[in-house]
């Protein structure tokens, strides 16, 4: 019993400490943001969306689940199809798609919420990916919503597997974005994400009561979007707790869905980012591989293209969206799926 222990301890004692020098570098960047200097250098080393607005959310409670916020933006009409975006670690749902937003309200009605231990998420005492699948359905149930395409970055892709596993009903297409279908490639993965979730075994409930302190200090809606995409961003990334990371890590090392993930019978679009580095992108073809109605999109960035390379990787994602919706309408009309490989650059 004693090496587990220390395993626990040692994955503990290095993740408190990252955690405590991230979170007080992010306090020093989010208060000395506004500096000259320091917008100067995210701008030359950031290629960031140009964003005018973004979409005010709200407080939705999810019956026996909780509240969460919640983005609900219309599309141009009525009908209009409807679109999930799942966001990725650390981020909530404003942040993470900042920048594709505003563009996919002019063809979809566009939902996104944060997920447990992210900002204004669920609490709950384990960050589980088959609780947020079951958040997302019980969302889309409240929200009137039959179905939607589900589009997930990152983590929000298992959470977009799950979705499809657990309520196949509710979902009409998928979007998986610089993601996987098993987060244990490597050998230092196969080593890191076991520690990690040992660890947090025994110290999940002091560190969920720590997380949910910080959300509970948050403002009910988050700060009004005022024209300052780094300050705002900076405000924004400190909502969800560091604490959370080493969590949602471990449960990231369980998820496993390569024995299922050729049962998807909806029309997927796996977006692949060609130089990530988190996300290998010969792991993301693998899962492309793995399912049959889908079509592959590349982008030419790393991991934090969503935020971090906007002008390359947001056109990719928007058409992947695109297309994957315009063929669920073809799928509904005929009655079936077949296995169509396609890729698009």
């Amino acid at each position: 019993m004693r090496l587990p222990r220390l395993l626990a301890r040692t994955a503990w004692q290095t993740t408190r400490f990252g955690v405590r020098t991230s979170t007080r570098a992010g306090g020093f960047a989010g208060k000395h943001i506004g500096k000259t200097a320091g917008r100067a250098a995210v701008a030359r080393l950031f290629d960031l969306p140009d964003v005018e607005q973004v979409p005010n959310g709200r407080m939705v409670k999810l019956r026996g689940r909780g509240k969460a916020f919640v983005v609900d933006v219309p599309g141009p009409t009525p009908d209009a199809p409807t679109v999930v975006l799942l966001h990725g670690l650390g981020a909530g749902a404003q942040l993470c798609w900042v920048g594709v937003l505003h563009e996919l309200t002019r063809t979809h009605r566009v939902i996104a919420l944060d997920q447990r231990w992210h900002g204004r998420g669920i609490h709950s005492p384990r960050f589980r990916i088959t609780d947020c699948a079951d958040d997302v359905a019980a969302l889309l149930k409240t929200l009137g919503v039959r179905q939607a395409v589900v589009a997930g970055y990152s983590m929000g892709g298992p959470v977009a597997q799950e979705m499809w596993r657990r309520h196949p009903e509710r979902v009409s297409g998928l979007v998986l974005a610089s993601t996987s279908c098993n987060w244990r490639g490597h050998l230092g993965e196969k080593m890191f994400f076991p520690v990690m979730g040992l660890a947090m075994d025994g110290l999940a409930a002091a560190v969920q009561a720590r997380v949910a302190q910080h959300a509970l200090r948050l403002p009910e809606s988050p700060d009004e979007f005022q024209g300052d995409l780094v300050g705002w961003g900076a405000r924004e990334f400190r909502s969800t707790s560091m604490l959370s990371m080493p969590e949602v890590l471990g449960e990231l090392g369980r998820f496993n869905s390569t024995e299922w993930i050729g049962d998807i019978d909806v029309p997927t679009a796996v977006v692949i980012t060609t130089k990530d580095k988190a996300v290998p992108a010969a792991r993301q073809r693998a899962m492309a591989a793995a399912i049959r109605d889908v079509q592959i999109f590349e982008a030419p960035g790393g991991h934090a293209s969503v935020f971090a390379d906007h002008a390359n990787w947001s056109p990719v994602f928007l058409d992947a969206v695109r297309e994957t919706t315009a063929r669920t309408g073809r799928a509904a009309r005929t009655g079936r799926t077949a296995r169509s490989v396609r890729l698009v650059v």
